[in-house]
């Protein structure tokens, strides 16, 4: 790259955040990432940039990571939002709590950091945000309820957020994973699959680098199902 390019990625410290670190240090990107287990910040050592031990959850913890970026490298170019698990129970069991945690997880793991890092992309003219969502969000499962009511609600947001912030040549796109090899192995949910196979976080993460890349440069708005075909409606 002809000039430093910033990443942070949140709840990067495993999993397919993690991957998406990896793929965008790989690219040349210096990173910034965040997660609660401290995995994160050993990641981000290891990867050249700096980590912060936080949640996702937390505006203080968010803004010190964007503090930190800001001050290390004056800019920040792709936002990668990744999540952890939230709450999964028969549908009218789930309490109000739960409901309010899965919220947490799903939707305001994404509204609290762009509040942060938009500003800066507009005042740059450019930038680049990814969520990682789920391939459920618009054919929902019983068996993640709160993540499939909460991103149905991230979809909407990403194409509100398309409409005011394209002019400023900054967008945001979903990933829609489905089984991906961060997850357990079954052979019935192999079959479900038309590729008869899982994905990998390689995968996801290289979908990831295109997305926040120049040649997707007028994608912004976007769900894009990454799933070996399993969900096929339009």
């Amino acid at each position: 790259m002809s000039e430093t390019k910033v990443a942070l990625i949140t709840a990067g410290g495993s999993g397919m955040g993690a991957a998406a670190a990896k793929r965008l240090a790989a690219d040349g990107y210096k990173v910034a990432i965040l997660s609660s287990s401290g995995k994160g910040e050993a990641l981000a050592t290891e990867l050249g940039g700096i980590g912060v031990t936080g949640s996702n959850q937390s505006n203080d913890d968010l803004k010190r990571l964007i503090d930190g970026a800001m001050e290390k490298w004056g800019r920040i170019d792709a936002l990668v939002n990744s999540a952890g698990h939230g709450p999964r129970a028969q549908l009218l069991d789930i309490t109000d709590e739960q409901w309010h945690t899965g919220m947490d997880v799903y939707l305001m793991n994404v509204i609290r950091p762009v509040r942060l890092v938009a500003p800066i992309m507009q005042a740059q003219k450019a930038g680049a945000i990814v969520n990682i969502s789920t391939a459920w969000v618009f054919e929902p499962s019983p068996m993640f309820p709160t993540s499939a009511v909460f991103r149905a609600g991230l979809a909407a947001y990403t194409k509100l957020f398309a409409d005011s912030y394209a002019i400023d040549n900054v967008r945001m796109n979903n990933v829609l994973p489905g089984w991906i090899d961060s997850l357990p192995g079954t052979e019935e949910r192999r079959e479900s699959v038309p590729m008869r196979r899982y994905g990998t976080m390689e995968e996801i993460a290289a979908t990831i680098s295109f997305l926040v890349s120049e040649g997707a440069g007028y994608i912004t708005g976007q769900s894009l199902k990454v799933d070996g075909g399993l969900m096929r409606s339009v």
